[in-house]
């Protein structure tokens, strides 16, 4: 989950936010530079595809040096291949797209409809581990996992809209968030666990970050309505279970309110836009 955003318009590419200059940055970068003496970068090279769905297949380039322990663990923990097989359940895509996971060099995961390809950063998980650490905090592998899953399925989105031309009926960066959050909590319970981290992890990227102003366009919503959206959307898919988010500091009463009907107006968007016969909102799990 980069912290900054680089966006453009339908049609171009698109993308999540490009990584921020993380806390300790000059230790960090010194550890790059020494990795990399150490060991070398043997960047760009690309393992063969692995077809996980129909619909997506996900592709590991080698990693830089410093980037070698995030990728073990996306490998380790098959992110990229849920989020695939996740896709590919909704929606069949033909040809499909093709998920790769490299090293960015502080650019940012983004979709590329040219290629009809998914960039997906192995920094995007060191990043999280700094945001954490910046607030005198740990993110565990759980926490890591979820918002990585949710990068996914962000990114996924961008693929979906524009292979099957799809309508938006809002943001396309608020309708991918719409998205992620979707394809979380079909996951049922584990996937709301997954979810209230990354909305947590947004909101931690909101305090630590909220002075920060490097002056970019930015088509997505603040990490603060970010948050708060992630909210809004756990709640309303189930709200006798998740009376406790309700709260100056986590989610809004007046907002609250209309959480159960805005959750639902996102479930009927999406199962307008993929047509009747998939049902987005089915729970893999409960």
């Amino acid at each position: 989950m980069a912290m900054r955003a680089r966006t453009t318009g339908r049609g171009d590419v698109r993308s999540r936010k490009p990584a921020r200059a993380a806390p300790h940055s000059a230790t960090l970068s010194l550890c790059v530079v020494l990795t990399a003496l150490a060991t070398g970068c043997r960047t760009g090279t690309a393992d063969a595809p692995s077809a996980v769905s129909s619909s997506v297949t996900v592709r590991y380039e080698q990693p830089s040096g410093a980037d070698r322990g995030d990728a073990a663990f996306l490998r380790t923990r098959k992110l990229p291949e849920a989020a695939a097989a996740g896709v590919g359940a909704l929606v069949a895509l033909d040809p499909p797209v093709v998920m790769v996971l490299r090293s960015c060099g502080g650019e940012g995961s983004a979709y590329d409809p040219g290629a009809r390809r998914m960039e997906i950063c192995y920094e995007e998980i060191s990043e999280t581990r700094d945001l954490y650490r910046a607030a005198g905090q740990r993110a565990s592998d759980d926490v890591l996992s979820a918002v990585m899953l949710e990068t996914l399925f962000h990114e996924s989105a961008h693929a979906v809209l524009d292979v099957l031309d799809l309508p938006l009926s809002a943001r396309e960066e608020d309708r991918a968030d719409q998205f992620a959050a979707l394809m979380l909590l079909r996951e049922g319970a584990e996937g709301q666990r997954r979810l209230l981290s990354a909305a947590r992890t947004w909101r931690l990227s909101a305090i630590i970050y909220e002075n920060a102003d490097d002056g970019r366009q930015d088509d997505h919503s603040t990490d603060e309505q970010r948050a708060v959206n992630h909210l809004c959307y756990l709640y309303g898919a189930d709200p006798a279970r998740h009376t406790d988010l309700v709260g100056p500091r986590s989610l809004p009463a007046r907002r609250a309110r209309g959480c159960e009907r805005e959750w639902k107006r996102v479930q009927t968007a999406w199962t307008d836009a993929l047509g009747a016969e998939t049902d987005p909102t089915s729970h893999a799990g409960s």
